[in-house]
């Protein structure tokens, strides 16, 4: 039997299910979701489904990340709601690749993971995995795990396991649409310049769990928990020195109360310079380099190719003195000495990230 799979707080509860009641069915999982954006939460959904399927013994195959096919087919559907049009468009279209894929394994059955969700319609799927047995003769097989109180077994195994349990179905349109609802920002699609991991990204979760799979490869026992914080995103900035923009970079957990402000160099302290607006202060590049013990040669390098988001932070504690400080720090080659104008915008919240614990 054909399984395609979804995600691995799906799959895995699901083909446990299937292997207690069909032992002697050998069972092939299929990894087709073209509609898992932006493309590192796709990865992240792989790297956990490979090491479910590891862990249940079964082959896992990866189809086609064919995303511009998928966004093609669901074109004008953008604005449908969860379990609208454009859910029934996208399981048509990962059924008729599943399907195919069974007819090429010479598979006469086949169902999908999706059927577990809480968050899809069973009917739907029921009724696109009908018209493709229909049409190509692969007999689909609707298994309703969802009953006797299946849906709490599923969190339960989930939790069990330590699986990736992300908090969006997978596209970009249900993921725009979930976050308006709760009022959130959709920091999944930032994708920052300076090529820094963000807190509670996407990439920042794929390292967490290729590290969870090498500390389970090496028999280390450890623990993924959750916890609060105030998260930050930086949207825009630019420094204006009279009428000209220069290459500035603003340190993390930089804010203003304004997105823009205008001032002098006020006073200096050290190696510290104060603007006389907002709480606004300026180091050099050659500063940063010193406090971070770094070679870089122009804060446009830094702009592009800068340290890790726990060594800003700690650059801010000690130039602050205050681990709670979100007074923007702005780096430049030279400290200006004519007007400034200052634009900042950025957004600070509160969110949770998973850390993981060794034990």
């Amino acid at each position: 039997m054909l399984v395609h799979i979804c995600c691995s707080v799906d799959s895995h509860f699901f083909i446990e299910k299937l292997q207690q009641e069909f032992p002697n069915e050998k069972l092939v999982g299929f990894f087709y979701d073209p509609n898992i954006h932006p493309y590192s939460e796709y990865r992240l959904r792989l790297l956990d489904v490979m090491r479910s399927c590891k862990k249940l013994g079964i082959e896992l195959i990866e189809g086609e990340y064919d995303f511009e096919n998928w966004m093609d087919a669901v074109r004008g559907l953008e604005n449908e709601p969860e379990k609208g049009s454009r859910c029934e468009v996208c399981f048509d279209r990962r059924f008729e690749v599943s399907a195919h894929k069974a007819l090429e394994l010479g598979e006469s059955t086949m169902t999908t993971t999706l059927l577990v969700s809480p968050k899809k319609s069973q009917e739907q799927l029921i009724r696109s995995g009908e018209v493709f047995e229909a049409s190509h003769g692969v007999k689909f097989i609707a298994f309703d795990y969802r009953k006797n109180n299946g849906t709490a077994d599923q969190s339960r195994v989930a939790k069990e396991e330590q699986l990736y349990r992300q908090d969006y179905c997978g596209c970009l349109f249900g993921l725009g649409m979930q976050r308006d609802q709760q009022h959130r920002l959709m920091d999944e699609m930032f994708s920052p310049i300076t090529r820094q991991i963000l807190p509670a990204s996407i990439e920042e979760r794929l390292e967490l769990y290729h590290r969870r799979n090498e500390l389970e490869e090496a028999g280390t026992p450890y623990r993924i928990i959750k916890e609060r914080f105030i998260n930050y995103r930086l949207l825009s900035s630019s420094l204006k020195v009279d009428s000209e923009v220069i290459p500035s970079y603003p340190l993390f957990y930089s804010a203003i109360s304004r997105t823009q402000t205008q001032g002098h160099i006020e006073f200096s302290i050290g190696n510290q310079h104060f603007l006389n607006r907002e709480e606004v202060r300026f180091i050099t590049l050659e500063t940063f380099n010193i406090l971070t013990d770094s070679s870089y040669r122009s804060t446009q390098e830094l702009m592009f190719n800068t340290i890790a988001i726990g060594t800003e932070i700690s650059v801010r504690s000690r130039l602050t003195g205050c681990p709670f400080s979100t007074s923007a720090i702005i780096i430049v080659d030279e400290i200006p000495t004519v007007k400034i104008t200052l634009v900042l915008e950025t957004k600070t919240y509160d969110d949770t990230k998973e850390q993981l614990i060794i034990h």
